[in-house]
């Protein structure tokens, strides 16, 4: 896909252009289809390959917030491990660093 191609659009707008029937979007067939089908499309596009076959079942939604620059002393192996899986690495070391504050905040305070 050709990156003149791509046009974004804030959640804001893409409502009030469903509310104003501008979107291309088929709903009645999308509603008119099974997971089955719909399960099937998505295996047969390419876009979708690297996702078909994640659990999604535990996903939580995460808001930004408010980063602040740190210096942080880590292992090599472990910086090396983060870097290796490629650009973000810093983003999936606030990840995990997240889990684990909220697996610690859960066993503390077992009725969040």
């Amino acid at each position: 896909m050709s990156e003149k191609n791509i046009v974004r659009y804030s959640a804001d707008e893409i409502r009030r252009m469903a509310e104003r029937g501008e979107t291309k979007t088929n709903w009645a067939r999308v509603d008119a289809m099974t997971d089955e089908e719909i399960e099937a499309q998505m295996r047969d596009d390419p876009d979708w390959a690297d996702f078909m076959d994640i659990d999604w079942s535990k996903a939580t939604v995460v808001y930004p917030v408010e980063k602040r620059a740190v210096s942080i002393r880590l292992d090599s192996d472990v910086l090396d491990f983060f870097k290796a899986e490629g650009k973000g690495y810093q983003t999936r070391i606030n990840a995990v660093l997240r889990s684990y504050m909220q697996e610690i905040r859960k066993l503390k305070d077992p009725a969040e």
